[in-house]
């Protein structure tokens, strides 16, 4: 097991779709442990595989003394009504965090390393999670999602603080 280096905005693997995992194997039980290890820390509430390098459909949580992990999620339920509007964050744009429209509610099924369905759910900021999460899988940022608006100003103070 292994703290892996969080990839920042950027870095192409976080722009690229990650593939399914086909066949659970000693890489994908290492991809597991680092996950699982890297996300248990203070502060974190989720990381993608594509987060540490690894192009392939795995995340873990960490959320309210839960820690777990899913592989080839589906983000398969989200409320239609409800919603949340609270800042977001991402260990791939480090210090910053921007309001974010999420559903309230988010349901996302998998499997585990045996092969068994896993179902994750929740809302607030499991919903939250799931949500960012899969995105990052598909290849997208929480910026990506931000009003027009605010995008611009998460772009200047990426910016500066590259600078």
């Amino acid at each position: 097991m292994a703290m892996r280096e969080i990839r920042t905005v950027g870095d192409p693997v976080l722009r690229t779709r990650c593939e399914p995992i086909t066949e659970v194997d000693a890489r994908v039980r290492s991809l597991v442990e680092d996950l699982l290890e890297t996300v248990d820390t203070e502060g974190r509430a989720g990381l993608a595989a594509n987060q540490i390098g690894v192009n392939l459909r795995a995340f873990s949580w960490n959320i309210d003394d839960d820690l777990g992990y899913v592989l080839n999620p589906r983000l398969v339920e989200v409320s239609e009504e409800e919603y949340q509007d609270g800042d977001e964050g991402c260990l791939s744009v480090p210090g910053l965090w921007y309001p974010t429209k999420r559903a309230w509610y988010a349901r996302v099924v998998g499997e585990d390393l045996d092969g068994k369905e896993v179902v994750v759910e929740g809302t607030e900021l499991m919903a939250r999670c799931l949500q960012h999460e899969v995105d990052h899988l598909d290849g997208m940022l929480y910026l990506d999602r931000l009003e027009r608006s605010v995008r611009k100003k998460a772009m200047r103070d990426m910016r500066e603080q590259l600078a």
